[in-house]
């Protein structure tokens, strides 16, 4: 596996062969942070490549002098650009909920680094976040799971930092209804 600071340095050069590379790499982990914000399977793909090509016009921003680990702030970095690539998308549409599936092998781990009962709980918890209100749904994506703070949710989605708090608030709390209907179910089929 060709070493990520070559990949880089490729890519800056404008190099079709490490922009490839680039791509293979990290194009299921793009994917399912698209996902989370818009469902339908061809629209994710298209906010991913999206994504790609504003990494690959803006790869000279991205600084990794004198890190020790260039993967992971490649990897961040990238988050960054998928999030706001996909909230565009999700403005241009009015915010309007993007219904569909994906298939099973965007959901597995290339290094299998997740355990199995891991990938169940975390495809479990995003069917539930699905079902909430497209606000809510952001919100919570971009805090629980991105690790935004409320202030770079403001002002990526153009709101106040309250409203990002209260959003959260009500997202939880639809979760935590959603989760325990299902737990009732549950013991109930017992």
């Amino acid at each position: 596996m060709e070493n990520i600071i070559h990949i880089i340095e490729g890519c800056k050069r404008q190099d079709a062969r490490s922009q490839k590379m680039l791509y293979e790499r990290f194009y299921g982990y793009a994917l399912k942070i698209a996902f989370r914000y818009v469902y339908r399977y061809d629209v994710a793909v298209n906010i991913t490549n999206d994504g790609f090509v504003k990494i690959f016009r803006h790869i000279e921003r991205f600084k990794y002098e004198e890190e020790e680990y260039p993967e992971r702030l490649m990897m961040a970095w990238m988050k960054r650009i998928i999030i706001n690539t996909s909230i565009d998308e999700l403005r241009k549409n009015n915010m309007t909920p993007e219904i569909g599936g994906i298939p099973e092998y965007v959901w597995e781990e290339p290094d299998n680094s997740q355990r199995a009962d891991q990938l169940l709980l975390y495809k479990e918890l995003i069917s539930y976040v699905k079902n909430l209100p497209p606000m809510y749904r952001v919100v919570f994506n971009m805090f629980v799971i991105d690790g935004c703070t409320h202030f770079e949710i403001a002002d990526a989605l153009g709101i106040s930092v309250g409203t990002s708090k209260s959003n959260l608030s009500r997202a939880r709390g639809i979760l935590q209804k959603i989760i325990k209907e299902k737990e009732e179910a549950k013991s109930w089929s017992i």
